[in-house]
């Protein structure tokens, strides 16, 4: 979808942050903000965001850490959900899961 990937102005292998998100998608029910753990010294240049994607969750020095396509049922996340460092990895997970029935989410446009 375009947008530049750059150093993210830290190295963060194995180094937690507080996620600030907008409760939508795999985010819905999950409190704001959350500690998750992360892994990578890369991320999304923020004047680079494409139109088609909307930035979903951010750290609190503002890194973006997830984006999600306006109308597709497409969502990416910069951390790791899936491990014990991370708080409601779980939720997040089954959200994800249950990403087909988008309305159940709060994010309009549901994919056909």
């Amino acid at each position: 979808y375009g947008g530049i990937v750059e150093y993210a102005g830290e190295i963060m292998h194995g180094k937690t942050s507080l996620i600030e998100h907008d409760g939508k998608g795999v985010f819905a029910g999950i409190e704001s903000p959350f500690e998750a753990i992360r892994y990578h010294s890369l991320a999304i240049r923020p004047d680079s965001v494409p139109d088609v994607l909307e930035v979903s969750a951010r750290t609190e020095k503002g890194i973006i850490m997830a984006a999600r396509h306006r109308e597709f049922a497409i969502e990416g996340v910069q951390f790791h959900p899936e491990s014990i460092m991370t708080q409601h990895g779980h939720q997040l997970l089954k959200n994800f899961l249950e990403m087909p029935n988008r309305s159940a989410a709060g994010v309009a446009g549901v994919a056909s």
